[in-house]
């Protein structure tokens, strides 16, 4: 028993990359604390766990939030299936990140998350040809899913055609977006949507 304890007190906490800890990343909005996984008890040194988190509904809301990333980056046909590139491209934004931010690149993601989903939203009610719009509150996890939809497509469609590589793209795009700043693809999305929305009311 005395052996396993000092086992216990050796093993070091989990970082990701080795690098960032997840012990002082804090998620300031009430409503996305449950959905975004970046607490300790979900921190992985790699996202790449083969887990099945589609196999239940919500069960998605306990993948490590980088994972969430990651997967969110493979999409379009020629990148699809290609889970360690999108850890490798994740890995170097986060880099670029704390370089130049100086700050822990987890943090700054999750800021970015809470910034970029849209908090309204329209849908269509109406039956028999008459289509309305109508104004609906967006859920919480609808939110982040939407965020990180929205700041990997920005992050895609900056470095297509362009010099930038995509790990570049991803970092301003997540940092433009933690800052709230409109030169962020997803901050511009999430106004327009919320604007239409307001609009609907």
């Amino acid at each position: 028993n005395c052996l396993c304890s000092t086992t216990m007190s050796y093993a070091e906490e989990v970082k990701l990359f080795n690098k960032w800890s997840y012990d002082e990343v804090d998620c300031n909005d009430i409503a996305l604390q449950d959905y975004i996984a970046c607490k300790p008890s979900s921190a992985v040194y790699v996202p790449h766990t083969a887990q099945r988190f589609q196999k239940k509904r919500f069960k998605k809301a306990q993948a490590p939030i980088v994972e969430r990333l990651v997967v969110a980056l493979m999409f379009h046909g020629r990148n699809t299936g290609k889970k360690v590139m999108a850890v490798r491209i994740v890995k170097h934004a986060l880099e670029i990140i704390h370089l130049q931010t100086d700050q822990n690149p987890i943090q700054v993601l999750v800021q970015a998350i809470v910034n970029a989903g849209p908090r309204e939203d329209s849908t269509r009610v109406g039956s028999a040809g008459i289509v309305r719009r109508q104004a609906v509150d967006v859920s919480p996890f609808r939110r982040v899913n939407e965020a990180l939809h929205l700041i990997t497509q920005g992050a895609r469609t900056a470095s297509f055609r362009n010099g930038k590589t995509i790990s570049e793209c991803l970092a301003d795009e997540i940092q433009n977006a933690s800052k709230g700043s409109s030169t962020s693809f997803s901050i511009k999305k999430t106004d327009e949507i919320e604007r239409v929305a307001k609009a609907n009311r």
